[in-house]
């Protein structure tokens, strides 16, 4: 009898577009959410908490403000804290857009933010 095996290999889901420069800085994802690299975050206005940009929110959050940077963000139980890209060049089609959004609809207020796709 012989052994079969199966090799899997665990692929980085690649965002970064270009060389424009990456800042990043520290947040926290709001509890109920479990993000992955490269959802399009909004920022709640009164607590400044990050979540993933839905059009249609009225708590700051409908703007988009960063990238996730983080390989997976499970805020499924509590808060978590995450690393967002504030700027750079990314992969449209890699991108997580929440409910409403597309990456036409997001490309302006992103570059306004230096953020490119």
């Amino acid at each position: 009898m012989s052994a079969s095996f199966s090799r899997t290999s665990y692929v980085v889901k690649e965002i970064i577009a270009g060389d424009f420069p990456l800042v990043t800085r520290p947040g926290v994802l709001a509890a109920g959410q479990n993000l992955t690299r490269g959802a399009v975050l909004g920022r709640v206005t009164a607590t400044g908490k990050l979540v993933l940009s839905v059009a249609a929110a009225t708590d700051g959050s409908g703007t988009p403000f960063a990238i996730l940077a983080d390989e997976e963000a499970d805020a499924s139980a509590a808060d978590v804290g995450v690393t967002s890209y504030l700027t750079g060049q990314f992969l449209a089609r890699n991108l997580t857009f929440g409910a409403g959004h597309t990456a036409d609809s997001t490309r302006d207020a992103l570059r306004l933010l230096s953020i490119h796709i």
